[in-house]
Formats: C-alpha cells, structure tokens, sequence
C-alpha cells in the first residue's frame, strides 16, 4: 500500500483556462495516508471522479504533482502506479467463468496457482458468488457482473491503492449494505489505502474513516463522519450531509446574541471576529419543539417509522425538527435551539466562538 500526496493538484479540461471558473478541480493539497480508508463524496460535477481519475493515471492533471510514497508518478501510466480501480459499471470479460475473471489479475502477475485458488475463493465467498464459479460471466445479472469487478479490484495485495468510482450504483440495496460491510472489514483485516467516490452520503459515512467533501470543484472538508455532522465547516456540509441537513437561517450577530426577525437566540459563545452574512446553522435533531420558546407555525409533519420531521416556519423561513415517534406538536407550537448543536457562519465558512 501506498500513501498517496496530492501537491498542489488542478485540472481544467480546457486546453486554456484563464480564470478560477475554468477549472473542474480547483487546487487540492492533500495527504491520503498508507492504509487510510477514503472517500470523496459531493454532487455530480463536484470534481471527485476527476480526483480519482488523476489518482489513478487516466488524466493527467494541469498542474500540480501526484507522489506515491514521495516517489512522484505525475507523468507514470495507470499500470506503472500498479492500482486496482473498480468502475460505476462492470468491466470483465463475458467469455470467461467467474472464476477465471477472478484470477485474471493474479495470473497476468505469474502468482502461484495454489495462492490463486486461495484467494479467488475467498473473494468468491465474500460476494456471495461461489455457487457461480465456474458459469461464464456473460448470463449473470447487472449487479452479479458488479460484484466481479468489485471482486477483481481486491483480489489483489500488491497494489498501491484501490480505488472505487461509485462501485455500487447497479447493485440491490440489502446487497449494498452487505458489500460496504465486507470491504470495511477487508480493510480493518488487510490496511488497503481505498479512496472510494460517492455522491450517497450513507456509502460515505459508513465506509471511511475519513469523508473527504467536495463542493464546486474544491474540497471543503475533511473528517471523521462524527465531525462532519457536529461541526461543518461550510455551510454545504451541514445541508448535504444529514437527513433532513441542516437549518441555515440568515442573523444579526451581537456579542452572545443572533437575532432573526423579533426573534433572539443566546449563543453558546461570543464569535471570533464575524464578518460578512452571518448565518446560524442547527440541526433538526438539536430543535426542540414544545410549549416554550420562539413561536412557529407548522406547515406538516412527515411520520418516517421511528421518528417525525416537523416543517415549519420561523420568522418567514422553513426549518425542520425530529421528534420521536410518540412525541406529539402542541396546539401552540414554539421551538427551542439547544445550545450544543448551534453553529455559526460567516459567508458561509464556520466561525469558533469563544467563551
């Protein structure tokens, strides 16, 4: 395995670029660690299959350089980077058993074939394939074909990195999950460095122990899936990740007090030097809805199983709670913010407060 140091890496897909807006990945700086479990989630257009494409040599970058444990490979082929790469749709070979599209990789490499049928079998188990073995690849279904390609990108150990572009888009959900949990698992037991791209933040969260956020191109923030949910540093991470995300709301700020119309919420601290749009941002989970508080009008509650999501309108802007499933709206609803869940924003970027 390798760590991989992303120095100063921009891309633009125009042969010219002559402003900011020209380029589809602004610049990222960045260490992946050996054996770091990644991945890069955003939206369509975000920038993070142009990332993971510059990662693994199909594109090169315009600027900036790409080292493999501090050996640069900018200018070296997908091969001589010597990684596994599972694409958003099955790439094997129809004409060959599911067996043999396994061991493929291993034999091209002159492995031992006794060290083949070892670990072929123990992908074959962890796919759920070894019933398919030896039937040829070209009648099985979308998402059996998936997990061949999934199966041929950790068949091997020798690799630098193994990198995943959507790898899951074709298969069940039930089989999803199961699969996450099976490469969770293959990464705790063998340390592969996996860099994994995704736009569903449920893949995201429960796959990295890093969640690497991409907005516009650029990257916005990078942690631990606890973090990125308690302390966004932008204001897209708190409306992406979460369901329903993040409470924005246009305040004026003053010493410990963010007001929103007639409405006054004491912070948890005094901000660090605010300037430009002031905005408060607080999860549904941490909006209270009872008799006390800032009065809201209710526009419906959404029953989802377990738990409720309140919509409702404060001051002329939506917000949404949860409550619990036995938990009812009052008459006269008002809402509360709890003090732990309250975050601040300055043009959209996180302010510290302070004490």
């Amino acid at each position: 395995m390798a760590r991989v140091d992303l120095d100063h890496i921009r891309h633009s897909y125009l042969a010219s670029p002559r402003s900011e807006q020209d380029y589809a990945l602004k610049e990222v700086h960045h260490t992946f660690d050996d054996g770091g479990a990644y991945a890069l989630l955003g939206p369509s257009g975000c920038g993070k299959t142009t990332l993971l494409n510059i990662i693994s040599g199909l594109i090169h970058p315009s600027q900036g350089r790409l080292l493999f444990n501090d050996r640069d490979v900018t200018e070296l082929s997908t091969q001589e980077r010597n990684i596994a790469q599972v694409f958003q749709f099955p790439v094997i070979y129809d004409t060959m058993t599911v067996y043999d599209n396994l061991a493929f990789p291993l034999r091209n490499r002159g492995v031992p074939e006794a060290d083949v049928d070892r670990k072929v079998k123990e992908i074959l188990d962890m796919t759920g394939l070894a019933d398919r073995a030896g039937k040829r690849a070209r009648g099985l279904t979308a998402d059996q074909k998936q997990k061949i390609s999934l199966g041929r990108g950790l068949v091997r150990s020798d690799v630098n990195a193994i990198l995943f572009d959507e790898p899951l888009t074709v298969i069940d959900p039930h089989m999803k999950w199961v699969l996450r949990s099976q490469l969770k698992q293959l990464h705790r037991r063998f340390g592969y460095t996996m860099v994994y791209v995704t736009h569903d933040q449920t893949e995201a969260l429960t796959f990295a122990d890093q969640v690497v956020v991409m907005y516009e191109g650029g990257i916005v923030q990078i942690g631990k899936p606890a973090d990125l949910f308690s302390r966004p540093k932008h204001i897209f991470v708190g409306y992406f990740i979460g369901s329903p995300g993040m409470n924005v709301l246009p305040v004026a700020v003053e010493g410990r007090m963010a007001r929103i119309g007639a409405q006054a919420i004491e912070l948890p601290g005094v901000p660090a030097a605010p300037s430009g749009a002031m905005q408060l941002g607080i999860r549904p989970e941490f909006v209270r809805v009872g008799k006390k508080g800032m009065p809201v009008v209710v526009r419906r509650v959404e029953d989802v199983g377990r738990q409720k999501i309140v919509r409702a309108n404060l001051e002329g802007r939506e917000i949404a709670a949860i409550l619990g499933e036995d938990e009812e709206v009052p008459a006269d609803p008002k809402v509360v913010f709890a003090p732990e869940g309250i975050n601040l924003y300055a043009s959209s970027w996180r302010v510290e407060m302070g004490t």
